[in-house]
């Protein structure tokens, strides 16, 4: 099995999309440490994929703690001497989907949203860059949203013209440019960064009025972690279909 032996840190990847995405990568044989900012929550969802023969285990991952970051770090270098696969999966949204949300947003929320959603991502990754580069397949996969394309949000009659979460969309459309930067920079390396759509899928965040299953919203992700060498970097992803920025 080609992705066999590889190992994958997902964060958020106790429930939702990053639960379901862990049980996909541990069926093509990769090794799964199931990010969690609880531990024991993560314990309980590497025990369910151990019951189905993923090999999984938890790590302490708060998103929001660098100090979690390091002691990931120094855990996965001890104990696997590298790392092929990083998905920033967590993720947050504390705005009400739907109408435009840009004159009631408040700066505080803006700023927990930032947290989370980009600066989160940008700091673990540069903590764990040194042991993708020791991988000879590295894959990065960041977390974003259809949301985050301003070309969409900017076309009347788009499918989000109307939907204008201005913080969670705000931090997407920061996480496709760290996305672009970040390939450009790694361009000459073993490293692939691309951004994945899941779509609107029936999860917390997504509410049950999402009509895609996490079968489904967990596919994109596993696509781009485990993409050939010849394989797009740099690009902004759903089932296979590139997305305007």
């Amino acid at each position: 099995m080609a992705d066999a032996n590889k190992v994958a840190l997902i964060t958020g990847a106790n429930k939702g999309i990053g639960l379901e995405t862990a049980r996909q990568l541990g069926k093509l044989g990769v090794t799964i440490l199931v990010g969690s900012r609880v531990l024991a929550r993560g314990e309980e969802a590497a025990e369910v994929l151990r019951g189905i023969g993923v090999d999984a285990r938890a790590v302490k991952l708060d998103v929001l703690d660098p100090a979690d970051y390091k002691a990931a770090a120094e855990w996965i270098e001890q104990d696997f001497g590298r790392l092929d696969i990083l998905i920033n999966n967590a993720g947050v949204l504390f705005e009400q989907l739907g109408a435009n949300s840009t004159l009631t947003t408040s700066e505080e929320t803006l700023r927990k949203t930032f947290d989370t959603n980009f600066f989160a991502v940008v700091g673990l990754t540069n903590v764990l860059l040194p042991l993708l580069r020791k991988s000879e397949a590295g894959r990065i996969v960041n977390l974003s949203s259809i949301l985050g394309s301003l070309t969409l949000h900017a076309t009347p009659g788009s499918p989000i013209y109307d939907a204008k979460v201005f913080a969670y969309d705000t931090t997407k459309v920061a996480l496709n440019s760290y996305t672009v930067h970040l390939a450009h920079a790694l361009k000459n390396t073993n490293i692939k960064v691309n951004s994945a759509h899941p779509g609107w899928v029936k999860t917390d965040m997504g509410t049950d009025a999402a009509p895609m299953q996490l079968v489904d919203g967990a596919k994109t992700s596993v696509e781009l972690a485990t993409l050939p060498k010849n394989g797009p970097t740099g690009g902004f992803f759903h089932m296979g279909e590139a997305l305007p920025w």
